[in-house]
Parts: structure tokens; sequence; C-alpha cells
């Protein structure tokens, strides 16, 4: 099935494959944390009981990253990899989408390492959590083409049998 798969053209949302399924309902518990997240970098912004927030914040980006880890691997160690057989890695889609996770990735990164130097002042601290914000931005717009976009175009482009697989290899993460 190598038909003209170019772009984020919108592609018709239709039943995914249970592979797919899963990876797209691993978002509402992932977006629910990213929301969190967010809210808390908002009180901060608020002047709303700062440092409390803040260490509030490690905590809750750190669980996270738990959760968005593997969650990613998924997507870049199997998905993403099938989907290249056909469309390439190197641009269009699947480039975007690792980029994206780069970017999402390199934000909460340089927070945790910035958070855990220690005693920030609250301009600091507010500094450092406009990295969770930039994460939460880049991730709900990564979320919605993957599910508005990507999820469709792969259940179109891909086998059977690659869709058998690509459960049986998810489910290994």
């Amino acid at each position: 099935m190598n038909s003209c798969m170019s772009g984020f053209g919108g592609m018709d949302q239709g039943e995914l494959s249970e592979g797919l399924a899963r990876l797209k309902g691993e978002h509402p518990a992932l977006r629910a944390q990213m929301e969190g997240l967010y809210r808390l970098t908002q009180k901060m912004d608020q002047e709303i009981n700062v440092e409390a927030n803040f260490k509030e914040l490690i905590i809750k980006v750190k669980e996270f990253k738990g959760a968005l880890d593997p969650h990613s691997e998924r997507e870049e160690g199997v998905l993403f990899p099938m989907m290249g057989v056909y469309i390439g890695t190197t641009s269009g889609p699947i480039a975007v989408m690792e980029y994206e996770h780069d970017q999402a990735k390199s934000n909460i990164g340089a927070f945790l390492q910035k958070a855990e130097v220690g005693e920030s002042t609250t301009e600091e601290m507010k500094k450092i959590a406009e990295l969770v914000q930039n994460a939460y931005f880049i991730l709900t717009d990564h979320f919605n083409k993957e599910e508005n976009v990507l999820f469709p175009m792969a259940e179109r482009m891909l086998s059977d049998e690659e869709k058998t697989e690509l459960l049986r290899k998810i489910q290994e993460i």
C-alpha cells in the first residue's frame, strides 16, 4: 500500500488497529498529567505559592517523564521506523514527529537539570518553569497531529501483518 501519502494532509478518521489504538489510548492520561503541570506553572505565574508549586512541579515532571518515555519509545522505536519504510524518516511527517519528541524531551530535561541545582529566586523558578510550559505546548500540538494525521495515515499504510507486528513490539516496551 505504498500510495501517495505525503505531508500532513487530512485523513479520514477511521477505526484504528489494536496497536495504533493503544498508542492513541495512552494520550488521555499523558494529557491529564500535562494539564496538571501546566496548571502548576500558571499558579507560579500568578505568584501563588511559587516555591511550594515549584517543588510539586519537580515531582510531577519526574512522574510525567516516567510515563512519557516508554510511550515515546514505542513510537520512535517501532511505529516511526515502520512508517519510514513507506514515507522516509529524514523529512516529512516522521522527521517532524521525531523533532517534536526531541524538543519536548529537551525542555523537560533542561527543566529537571536546572530545577535540581537547588536554591533559586522566585523569578528564577518561574523562568525555569517556562520550560515545562514549552513542552506542554509542543506535546499538545504533537498529540493532535498524531491522532488526526499520523495514526490514520499508519492505519491506511501498514499491512495487516505489520499492524500485528506493531502491536507485538509495542507490548514488549
